[in-house]
């Protein structure tokens, strides 16, 4: 065979070994799937009774939410709803499930397996629910009702935050900390049935509510957009959608009559499990039409004075729909 003869040789030999190669290397992979990531051992309890929950607040001990401690994942007073919303980093509108998802209440101590981060989280916390509780889900996008908060006709006028640093809440008999995992939440009251809120989370500011005889007057210190639809979205009956295109921080100030706060409390204590008694509102306080909405003129008034709008509007979002979930557990 002349040289050109076995150069052409060399190459098939050459490239058939290369396909050989990938096919191995295929086959070899198939088999060698990284697992999914889960926790190395996770203990799932109810949460305390409410007697415990209120000796818990008193003491300085509550925890709620997700805190993690090197390998030590804790998840204090988390519902089912709570526990999928973290997994799949939802908004509470974008998971549809059965009501019933927020009311039993969870306590949860995990750990870790080694080498894994706090940023995986989320995956073993999906892997944790379709193992304890049997949680099958399907994705879906959905044409929704939402409040688009967009920048008025006007233009905005808000007041840029301060960069100071603010003072934090010092320790007195009527003052209490909540561990919330993601910084030490502290409120006081001030004896006048107002209260200052401070969550602990870094770049965020000091609350302060006020209360008079015609409703709460709310000021928050720092709030960015995305913190600002956060907090609209739980006073409202619809999902708040940031169209602003604004980047910054600013102060922000709220005034709730009292015809909005009575089915406002009503929402909030619903989708954290408590069932609140019904409170009639006196005649002409514009009753009936608050206690079908939670919030109310208030919102929409107070969010318009700076120059921004909420408007309904219909608007695609990404759901997560729950097909199957077990009430409780398997055993620990």
């Amino acid at each position: 065979m002349d040289t050109l003869g076995m150069n052409k040789l060399q190459m098939r030999i050459a490239h058939g070994a290369a396909i050989a190669c990938a096919v191995i290397a295929a086959v070899v992979a198939g088999f060698a799937q990284t697992p999914p990531l889960a926790f190395e051992v996770a203990t799932i309890k109810p949460a305390p009774s409410m007697q415990e929950l209120m000796q818990q607040v008193q003491s300085g001990k509550l925890k709620i939410g997700m805190s993690v401690d090197g390998a030590q994942v804790n998840l204090g007073f988390v519902s089912l709803a709570d526990l999928v919303t973290m997994a799949y980093e939802l908004k509470p509108y974008q998971l549809q499930g059965p009501d019933w998802m927020a009311q039993q209440r969870f306590a949860i101590q995990a750990k870790l397996p080694d080498g894994a981060t706090e940023k995986q989280v989320p995956d073993m916390m999906k892997a944790l629910l379709a193992d304890r509780f049997k949680l099958t889900i399907h994705h879906d996008k959905k044409e929704t009702s939402v409040y688009a908060l967009i920048v008025g006709k006007d233009g905005p006028k808000l007041t840029p935050a301060s960069d100071a640093p603010e003072a934090p809440i010092p320790d007195s008999p009527n003052s209490l900390s909540i561990d919330t995992g993601k910084g030490q939440m502290k409120m006081a009251q001030d004896g006048k049935g107002g209260m200052t809120i401070q969550t602990g989370e870094a770049g965020t500011g000091t609350v302060r509510v006020s209360t008079g005889p015609n409703g709460v007057h709310m000021e928050m210190s720092k709030v960015t957009m995305p913190q600002l639809v956060d907090t609209l979205s739980r006073m409202v009956d619809k999902p708040v959608v940031d169209m602003t295109g604004l980047t910054g921080t600013y102060k922000f100030a709220m005034d709730l009559p009292l015809e909005d706060l009575l089915p406002l409390a009503q929402k909030n204590a619903a989708a954290a499990g408590i069932q609140l008694p019904a409170i009639p509102l006196a005649q002409g306080t514009g009753a009936a039409d608050a206690a079908s909405t939670p919030g109310g003129a208030g919102v929409f008034q107070s969010v318009e004075k700076l120059g921004l709008k909420l408007d309904s509007r219909k608007a695609p979002v990404d759901m997560i729909v729950v097909d199957h979930l077990e009430k409780n557990p398997t055993d620990n």
